[in-house]
């Protein structure tokens, strides 16, 4: 019975949490036509979202990105989106868990392409590979403050503490809502993204020491869709620019526009 009555409560939460705001507005859109020709896979495809989670998430982490998945590339023929619809992200939702989805669901949402800048295609296939052995893994609800926590539209909590709240409770939902799936892939194959970093005096011969910087991995739970635009170790692929942009192409209008 209780068991029921959670699950139950669980699902209204998650129902409320994943209606849209009042008026998103977007102000820069990539079509996925445009996005694919730039995409590779390996890539992380950042997604300014429409949700009330969304909204929240964005407070939090003080972000335009509320929403990361992978980019695999148009070569899984799962029938989740329609037999006619390639496939192309793989992502995490506290709603449908680990699942395939095409890059049509994010047509008018603003996005931005984060690119890891020296993994070898061995290293990307195993990314890829981590991420799609995990489709069809559904989180463990067993823990609603996970999820509960998000109904209070803009928390007054200290800015230091806001990221702890992403990884509060049971850890599984947050794992769904959060970055978290794309980080373990990372991490599978020693990719840092926003790492803890340490010096450590060397000894060496002769009779000197050296400063050595130690590189230690954040818990993956910690981890948010800004961090892979803030990382030093991804590159921001702008489509418009990748496309030869001139600015002197541009034809103004003299009309102010409100």
């Amino acid at each position: 019975m209780f068991q029921w009555l959670r699950e139950k409560i669980s699902n209204l939460i998650i129902l409320y949490l994943r209606k849209p705001v009042w008026k998103y507005e977007p102000f820069s859109i990539t079509s996925p036509e445009i996005l694919e020709q730039h995409l590779q896979p390996g890539d992380v495809l950042l997604v300014e979202g429409n949700l009330r989670v969304s909204s929240i998430i964005k407070y939090l982490t003080q972000s335009t990105w509320s929403h990361a998945a992978l980019y695999i590339g148009p070569d899984l023929n799962a029938a989740d989106e329609g037999p006619s619809e390639s496939l192309d992200l793989i992502e995490a939702e506290a709603d449908g868990g680990v699942k395939c989805v095409s890059l049509n669901k994010y047509r008018h949402f603003n996005t931005r392409i984060c690119r890891p800048a020296s993994l070898s295609v061995a290293e990307k296939a195993a990314v890829i590979a981590y991420t799609r052995n995990r489709i069809g893994h559904q989180y463990d609800m067993k823990n609603i403050i996970d999820l509960g926590r998000y109904l209070i539209p803009y928390p007054p909590v200290p800015v230091f503490f806001r990221r702890r709240m992403l990884a509060m409770g049971s850890g599984d939902p947050t794992r769904a809502i959060c970055s978290t799936l794309i980080a373990e892939a990372f991490h599978s194959v020693n990719y840092p993204i926003l790492p803890q970093i340490t010096r450590e005096c060397i000894e060496t011969p002769p009779a000197k020491s050296v400063l050595q910087e130690i590189y230690h991995i954040r818990h993956h739970s910690l981890f948010t869709p800004r961090d892979f635009d803030l990382s030093p170790y991804f590159k921001i692929i702008k489509p418009t620019l990748e496309s030869g942009f001139d600015h002197k192409l541009i034809k103004w209008s003299h009309v102010d526009k409100i």
